[in-house]
């Protein structure tokens, strides 16, 4: 009959159990990973089999008890670490969201929307449009392997136990914030700008010819250049997403890196 000791339980509640608080963390928000059509239970898999390929190659914790205080204070903070991981990677998918957003806006289609039950809540078509090839792209350029990689990672920068989540952490996470509104924008901002001289074209030819109805010819014209404009800017959709995936894993390997305590 197997028997154990509290010190060799306390050992593998250490080399099992706080990675995978943390991987699970990550899983739980990262894109892909948190898709609501991908059951919990494979989600917790997933976690399961990734702590079992990551766990014997983890540089050792810092020696405390599983069960005290310290120890469910670490517990915590490994599930916070993965969860902002996770959540960095997902607010830079949210930069075509915001795109999809400000270009179904000017193309007068804010009013198409859906109930998106990934969100749960209320997504305009243009921007579920924009998501799903920005998904689809993310997976051709292995952004789900990365993420892994970041993780693991993330154990050596940022050893169990030896970490600080006060400061600037958070303050470099904020940069995530910034990098998604102004990507966004910039995504946008060439059918943007093509929409408003379409639309001063429209106001300039309705003061010429008053009798002409603006609301019945106006919609279909920036809808009909709005689409044209967006299929011929699809070729450059890819390099523009890779550029911003590549500047949010880079401010998320700061946050890791300013994870470590000083």
């Amino acid at each position: 009959m197997l028997s154990f000791t509290s010190g060799q339980l306390d050992a593998l509640l250490l080399a099992w159990l706080f990675p995978l608080a943390r991987i699970l963390g990550m899983v739980g928000t990262a894109p892909i990973f948190n898709n609501r059509a991908v059951p919990m239970r494979v989600r917790l898999v997933v976690g399961l089999v990734l702590v079992m390929a990551i766990a014997p190659v983890l540089p050792p914790a810092a020696p405390v008890i599983p069960g005290s205080w310290q120890g469910i204070a670490i517990f915590v903070q490994q599930i916070i670490i993965g969860l902002a991981i996770g959540l960095s990677i997902r607010i830079v998918m949210s930069a075509v969201d915001i795109a999809g957003e400000i270009i179904g806006l000017q193309m007068g289609l804010s009013f198409a929307t859906f109930f998106d039950p990934d969100t749960s809540g209320q997504t305009a078509v243009l921007a579920e449009i924009l998501s799903l090839l920005a998904t689809l792209v993310f997976l051709a350029l292995n952004g789900h392997l990365l993420l892994i990689d970041v993780l693991v990672r993330s154990f050596e920068l940022a050893p169990i136990g030896a970490t600080s989540l006060t400061g600037k952490p958070w303050l470099v996470l904020l940069q995530l914030a910034t990098l998604a509104f102004s990507s966004g924008l910039l995504i946008a901002l060439p059918l943007v700008a093509a929409l408003l001289i379409t639309n001063i074209a429209l106001a300039v030819l309705t003061r010429a010819a008053p009798q002409l109805n603006i609301f019945a010819v106006g919609f279909p014209v920036t809808s009909t250049i709005g689409f044209l404009l967006l299929i011929l800017s699809l070729d450059t959709f890819t390099p523009t997403f890779q550029h911003i995936l590549e500047n949010g894993f880079d401010i998320t390997a700061q946050f890791i890196r300013s994870l470590a305590a000083r």
